[in-house]
């Protein structure tokens, strides 16, 4: 079933939306909260409070592409559980390692100042992937956004692990020195 005909399950609070994007989009959105939070319990809880996210939010929201929305919720609801279980001393896992090896990159959160400075910093992200090549643009994405260890972003990219590894570690001195020359550093 395409995405369309998914919202329009949704619109008709239709309970058959969930099931059909469970069905077609299940496997990524466990895989990316199992990618964060290590526990495959934690991870179900985070797929299903985002399902029921999503069928708060449409409508009357028409997310286009519902993907990229569904994944933004189950890794938003993903990081809460993550930030909460640190905090409780009860894990950290490979999410806390790549937000560690980003560390010397971004400016701390604290540093950013009102919604402006924010949507100047996504700008200049945004930017800075533009000037990547696709292959390191999605070796970057895989490794920061869906958490993927070297060893899987080596698998699906048909590289050796010591390669990605090498890679995001140039990727990330790109990305620091980009920063540096706009004066975010």
């Amino acid at each position: 079933m395409d995405d369309n005909a998914i919202i329009e399950l949704f619109f008709a609070r239709s309970e058959q939306a969930i099931r059909e994007l469970d069905g077609k989009y299940g496997k990524v959105c466990h895989s990316l909260s199992y990618n964060i939070l290590h526990s495959r319990q934690d991870a179900e809880e985070c797929v299903n409070d985002a399902y029921l996210g999503t069928w708060d939010a449409i409508p009357p929201a028409r997310p286009n592409p519902l993907l990229a929305f569904l994944c933004r919720i189950v890794r938003n609801l993903s990081l809460m559980r993550h930030h909460a279980d640190r905090a409780a001393k009860r894990g950290g896992g490979s999410y806390t390692v790549a937000l560690e090896e980003l560390e010397d990159c971004l400016a701390s959160p604290r540093t950013v100042e009102g919604d402006m400075e924010e949507q100047e910093l996504v700008r200049l992200i945004e930017d800075f992937l533009e000037t990547l090549s696709l292959e390191n643009r999605v070796i970057l994405m895989r490794r920061y956004w869906f958490s993927d260890s070297c060893g899987e972003i080596a698998e699906r990219a048909g590289l050796s692990e010591k390669n990605v590894s090498v890679r995001l570690t140039r990727i990330r001195k790109q990305l620091r020195h980009y920063f540096e020359e706009r004066g975010v550093m």
